[in-house]
């Protein structure tokens, strides 16, 4: 597998849809002002977060189940900058949709700027053929309320080219999360 560059992320948003909305360079100023920089960099493309929030609760002193996880955990909130309250997490979305070749895996880490503050973002692989809108999860590691900035830079997705196509895609495996749009929960 071998790291691909701008050039190459450029020519596959462009030419194969691979990434939609496309920003083909580096935005740190919008209205002429300072935002979590996105677009595309030198090995990967910064993706932004939407203004769509499930902001986790224990409200109804749950027990975080994968198996069955109770929707109720979250309150859904639209907003342009999201609290994160300490010591928890919320659930977002990109505002990109990509859709990954079959010879192609991504790794998609959280932004410095992010994590400096003690923000951890935590997203899976995006294995080859898979598409949708990737589900975020961000994690307030302090003691403090923490803010997310929606419309702004949250991660950094770097794609890796195989030398051959695998022999079965999360297409092929037909993936519960295949062209997942807005937030998805876990399911099993």
């Amino acid at each position: 597998m071998s790291i691909q560059s701008d050039k190459w992320i450029k020519k596959m948003a462009l030419e194969n849809e691979m990434i939609s909305p496309f920003e083909g360079g580096s935005v740190k100023l919008v209205n002429n002002k300072k935002v979590v920089s996105y677009g595309l960099s030198s090995y990967g493309y910064d993706l932004r977060v939407a203004d769509e929030f499930k902001i986790f609760t224990n409200t109804m002193n749950s027990i975080i189940d994968p198996k069955k996880f109770d929707a109720n955990s979250f309150v859904d909130v639209k907003t342009d900058i999201c609290v994160v309250p300490p010591n928890s997490f919320a659930l977002a979305r990109s505002i990109e949709y990509f859709k990954i070749p079959r010879d192609v895996l991504t790794i998609c880490l959280g932004k410095s700027t992010y994590a400096r503050c003690g923000i951890i973002v935590n997203v899976t692989p995006f294995e080859p053929e898979w598409e949708g809108h990737v589900t975020l999860e961000i994690s307030n590691t302090t003691p403090l309320p923490a803010k997310i900035y929606a419309n702004e830079g949250l991660a950094q997705v770097i794609f890796f080219k195989a030398q051959e196509s695998c022999a079965i895609s999360y297409a092929d495996r037909k993936g519960k999360y295949m062209k997942q749009k807005g937030i998805t929960i876990p399911t099993v």
